[in-house]
C-alpha cells in the first residue's frame, strides 16, 4: 500500500449517475471519495519488485489539498515487511500519472530530485514515455517530470517493448499487457499466483466498484476503447479463473469472477488482502 487519497467521484465513475455510484463509495460534501493507492511488491529469488509507488511527499500543500493524500508511504509500509529502500531490485511503474509514480523519486539532503529506491532500475516503455512528455491539454496535470524524467537523466530507467496485440515475457515469469483506453500504453503486469495468474488491473479496472462494463472514468481519453478491454479481460479472467487485484479500491484488494444469475460478470471471492 502507498497510501490513500481522493478524487472526484463524477470524474471517477464517468456516465454513471450519482445515485448509483454514491451506494458504493459515498463522497463527502465536496464530492470527493477516498481511494487507495495500492502497489504490489512481488519477491523471488533474485528480486525484489515493487510495482507503482503512489503520490510520495515531493509535491507542496497546494497540490496537496486538492488530493488529501493520507496514510504511510510506499517506503514506510515496505519498511514494516523488513523491505528497505536498497534492497527493491526493479520499480515498474503501469503509467506515469502522479499517483503512480509520484514516489519513484525523491529530495536528497542537498534538494536534488534522486531515485527513490536507489538500487533499482526503473521500467516503463517508450511510448508511454514519448506520450508524457508530450504533455497534452488533458493529461498535463498528471503527468509531473519532477516525478519521472530525473530517471532517465540518471540512468535507471529501462524501457520494455509492448506490444497491444499481445501479453510480452517481462522478468520472473511476469508478462506485460498493454492498455490503451486510460492513457496512451499503460502497462498491466500478470503474473504466476495459485496456480494461476494474477492480473494488477491498475487504472483499467480501478475498482470492484468498476467491474460493470458501463463504469469508465471520465479521466480515461479513449473510453470506449476501455470498455473493450475490460471486456477482453473480464471473460479471460473468468475462463482462467484468473486473480484480480485492484489498485484504487479503498477496501477490497483482490478478487476472482464468476456469472451471475442475469449472465453478467460479477466478482466471487473477494478479499481486502490479496487472496
Amino acid at each position: 500500500m502507498a497510501g490513500y487519497f481522493k478524487l472526484d467521484g463524477g470524474a471517477m465513475f464517468g456516465v454513471v449517475p450519482k445515485v448509483m455510484w454514491q451506494k458504493l463509495n459515498p463522497a463527502n460534501e465536496d464530492n470527493l471519495c477516498p481511494w487507495s493507492m495500492r502497489s504490489l511488491l512481488i519477491e523471488t529469488e533474485t528480486r525484489k519488485i515493487l510495482i507503482d509507488t503512489g503520490i510520495g511527499h515531493k509535491q507542496g500543500e497546494k497540490f496537496r489539498s486538492h488530493f488529501y493524500p493520507s496514510g504511510a508511504t510506499v517506503v514506510e509500509n515496505l519498511r514494516t515487511l523488513g523491505v528497505e529502500k536498497e534492497d527493491i531490485t526493479d520499480v515498474f511503474l503501469t503509467h506515469l500519472h502522479f499517483d503512480h509514480c509520484g514516489d519513484a523519486t525523491e529530495y536528497n539532503a542537498e534538494g536534488e530530485v534522486v531515485p527513490t529506491f536507489p538500487r533499482a532500475t526503473y521500467w516503463s516503455n517508450k511510448k508511454h514515455w514519448d506520450w508524457a512528455l508530450e504533455m497534452n491539454d488533458r493529461e498535463k496535470a498528471s503527468f509531473l517530470v519532477e516525478n519521472f524524467v530525473p530517471l532517465k537523466e540518471q540512468g535507471v530507467l529501462k524501457f520494455i517493448a509492448t506490444t497491444p496485440e499481445h501479453p510480452v515475457e517481462w522478468l520472473e515469469g511476469i508478462r506485460v499487457r498493454e492498455s490503451n483506453g486510460h492513457t496512451r500504453a499503460m502497462m498491466l503486469p500478470d503474473m504466476p499466483y495459485k496456480q494461476s495468474r494474477l492480473l494488477f488491473l491498475a487504472d483499467l479496472i480501478p475498482s470492484s466498484f468498476h467491474l460493470p462494463l458501463p463504469y469508465v472514468m471520465a479521466y480515461d481519453l479513449w473510453p470506449f476503447r476501455t470498455l473493450e478491454e475490460k471486456a477482453e479481460v473480464l471473460q479471460e479472467a473468468l475462463d482462467h479463473n484468473y486473480y484480480l487485484c485492484f489498485q484504487h479500491d479503498p477496501v477490497q484488494a483482490c478478487c476472482t469472477l464468476k456469472k451471475n444469475d442475469k449472465g453478467r460478470i460479477v466478482a466471487d471471492q473477494i478479499s481486502t488482502d490479496l487472496l
